[in-house]
């Protein structure tokens, strides 16, 4: 999967903003990718305005997993660094860094993007304002990763999540 230069004004623009609501309907994305395990069952990871949405389906379960500014909005809570519930756990981590670390991280993204597992969005007005997401199915379970990053004056923010689900 290659990086997808979005032509869209990014919606979430503040890492301080964003939050995390689960099992909310999907917002429709700019850019997905459809994973498949015969354990697992389907994920599909999206970027939405600069945040993601992560849909899983196995067995008759379903779970979706959206952080952005519209979580709370809709129904979530600020960005929790855990939360945790039966067969789920998700954790987040907020950096501010310098301008040449924050380059080097989005470098590091596009770089592997460009591989396979992989979705990413660049956004206009800076080259380095990416959402990216990647997951693998093991032994039954989903693991995935995801990246934004929000570049500002003299470096940028990077949020970070990582989920586990069980379905």
């Amino acid at each position: 999967m290659s990086v997808h230069l979005l032509d869209v004004e990014p919606t979430d623009v503040a890492a301080d903003a964003l939050g995390l609501v689960l099992d909310a309907p999907a917002p429709p994305t700019l850019a997905d990718l459809r994973l498949q395990d015969g354990l697992a069952g389907s994920l599909t990871l999206g970027v939405l305005g600069a945040s993601h949405v992560v849909i899983g389906q196995a067995g008759g379960r379903m779970l979706t997993e959206q952080v952005s500014c519209e979580a709370v909005r809709s129904g979530g809570t600020r960005l929790p660094e855990v939360e945790e519930r039966h067969g789920y756990r998700f954790v987040s981590r907020t950096e501010r860094v310098p301008e040449d670390e924050f380059r080097r991280r989005a470098a590091a993204l596009r770089e592997q993007a460009s591989g396979t597992g992989w979705v990413c969005g660049a956004f206009p007005g800076d080259r380095d304002a990416l959402t990216a997401l990647t997951a693998t199915a093991r032994a039954g379970q989903w693991h995935w990763l995801t990246w934004h990053l929000y570049p500002g004056a003299g470096g940028g923010t990077v949020v970070s999540t990582e989920s586990w689900w069980r379905p």
